[in-house]
């Protein structure tokens, strides 16, 4: 029989002394050197995790969000509080926070399980936050409810509007081919992120954030309410007074990631035209349940999933643009018919009710379009397979230039970050529009931790001739503010000798987006013969997380998680 959740208070999970009461009784006694009582050290605990910092600036207003969870988990009778995890500042990490997302998931895990906390709050929004703290609390097993920091709004520079960072891109694109001047893109630069909040566009933060909401780990509206609006702030207490309701017992169906919520997932990064780095991270929430993610199937409900939302990088527009239109709410109305809606929410509703519920909500169909008459046919990311991908390379079409998708080009291929950074911009570069881009050595398997280097620069002489695009092949990511005709997350890696390490310049690559296909031109023989010549690029590690990183990492097929975190039966 299943056994029902109970809450245990601040007698959970004692410290071992080898004297349980002595234990419970040294711990309340420091309880209330900060002023508890016993009144208040009998209710049961609602913990939060604050991934707050002063090198993220995407979360600076969460000790506003924290005191309203407090107060909503306050007016239902139970004690919240709040407790530090790894902070996760994407631009502030070197050589990418990629590398610390299975950490932070490690950390989020056992300060969850360790601690005196009955249900737990996640609280977070940039980049690689939600995953780690979704994937690390469905291994420690407590209840959890999820509150995403939320967009920032946008700003204007010279009567346009701008928002990070599809815009910070774009901008740097003109600074680099010559149309904008050094004293413009400073004062560009001065515009772009204007308020607290993650990327204001439908990038990895954005898109994990509604995904998590399909998942029904939030509230309604939790993924996109703009960061600085009161609204986020009534929803953070509302989202404490669930938790807390939780702890209680007053919600009684605790809400448990399931292999239908996954297939929400990837049924929502579809219609959203969402970034590629979500489908690591959904690989990765599913590997710690169990669930393997099939890139062929994934295919298969990508030709049947449209895309339903005008937002940069596919798009036009911005996150509070999308709130605007009606959200979360018009959206999952929208591609319901391809959801599996006996799935239930943080407050045990089903979500086939949530969907009736909100079926009259504002939705306005220029950004939120409808089924029938969609933004793109078919769903933003594909898989391709072929001789230098047999596990998989991804390509956000959505964002791509269509008239690529069906190429063969000659090979430009980089041998890593270093040489790309030394050569791309030399005007004696041998390169034309036609060629291929290609970026090898950027893999979870190598010391830059699969960077968000995908987004291969054009070379300058091309910038110069007008050229706003070209097919860049890595084994690395890029971010999911990005755009171009970019394929990513080749497995397996070129470190560890996979097929993609044997390219070289001069090869010809077919590329077939109709076929979802990706083959590089030379013989099975001549293929293996360069392989068995090739060295292993693997850095040796001796010591540290940096060790545990390199052992135990997985390919991005599975998720790049560590191969000992995910679930075994």
């Amino acid at each position: 029989m299943k056994k029902k959740f109970k809450a245990k208070g601040i007698k959970g999970g004692l410290t071992n002394y080898g004297d349980p009461e002595f234990s419970s009784y040294l711990r309340k006694s420091f309880a209330k050197s900060m002023g508890y009582t016993d009144k208040t050290l009998d209710k049961p605990i609602v913990g939060i995790i604050n991934t707050a910092s002063g090198l993220n600036s995407c979360h600076r207003h969460f000790p506003e969000m924290i005191t309203a969870l407090k107060r909503g988990i306050d007016s239902e009778g139970c004690l919240g509080v709040d407790f530090p995890v790894i902070s996760l500042g994407e631009v502030y990490l070197s050589p990418t926070s990629m590398m610390f997302r299975n950490l932070m998931s490690m950390d989020v895990e056992e300060m969850i399980r360790a601690q005196p906390i009955d249900v737990v709050v996640l609280l977070g929004g940039c980049d690689k936050t939600l995953p780690a703290m979704i994937m690390g609390a469905i291994s420690a097993g407590k209840p959890y409810v999820v509150l995403p920091a939320g967009p920032m709004i946008t700003n204007k520079f010279e009567n346009e509007r701008l928002g990070a960072c599809t815009d910070c891109r774009r901008y740097w694109s003109k600074f680099r081919s010559g149309e904008v001047s050094k004293e413009k893109i400073k004062l560009v630069e001065n515009k772009l992120s204007s308020s607290s909040g993650t990327c204001g566009v439908m990038g990895t933060a954005s898109t994990m954030a509604c995904i998590v909401e399909a998942m029904g780990l939030c509230l309604t509206d939790a993924s996109s309410v703009p960061a600085v609006f009161s609204e986020r702030l009534k929803l953070s207490e509302e989202t404490g007074a669930v938790a807390a309701r939780i702890a209680k017992g007053t919600i009684k169906k605790i809400k448990k990631v399931t292999e239908a919520d996954i297939h929400n997932g990837l049924v929502t990064l579809l219609g959203l035209g969402g970034s590629t780095n979500a489908l690591i991270h959904l690989t990765a929430i599913a590997g710690r349940l169990g669930v393997q993610i099939d890139l062929k199937k994934f295919n298969q409900i990508s030709e049947k999933v449209p895309v339903l939302v005008n937002l940069k990088p596919s798009g036009t527009n911005y996150m509070e643009d999308f709130y605007y239109a009606g959200a979360m709410k018009a959206f999952l109305k929208e591609v319901s018919p391809f959801l599996k809606k006996g799935t239930t929410t943080i407050e045990g509703k089903l979500l086939s009710n949530v969907i009736k519920e909100n079926a009259k909500s504002f939705h306005d169909t220029e950004i939120i379009r409808t089924r029938k008459k969609p933004f793109e046919a078919k769903g933003g990311l594909v898989s391709l397979f072929g001789n230098i991908c047999p596990k998989g390379a991804i390509l956000k079409r959505s964002a791509a230039d269509k008239s690529l998708f069906e190429t063969t080009g000659k090979a430009f291929v980089f041998d890593d970050i270093k040489e790309m950074a030394k050569l791309v911009d030399s005007p004696k570069l041998k390169i034309s529009k036609n060629d291929i881009l290609v970026l090898k050595n950027i893999g979870p398997k190598t010391s830059y931790g699969m960077p968000e280097a995908g987004y291969l620069p054009i070379p300058k002489k091309l910038l110069k001739k007008g050229v706003k695009d070209m097919i860049r092949i890595s084994d690395g990511r890029m971010s999911g503010t990005a755009f171009g005709t970019i394929i990513l997350h080749v497995s397996p890696e070129s470190a560890v000798k996979g097929p993609f390490a044997a390219v070289q310049t001069g090869d010809k690559i077919k590329l077939s987006v109709k076929n979802k296909s990706l083959n590089l031109l030379i013989s099975n023989a001549e293929l293996e013969k360069r392989l068995k010549k090739i060295k292993s690029k693997e850095p040796k590690i001796s010591r540290g997380y940096l060790k545990l990183y390199y052992d135990t990492v997985t390919q991005a097929d599975e998720g790049c998680d560590f191969d000992f975190l995910k679930y075994k039966k």
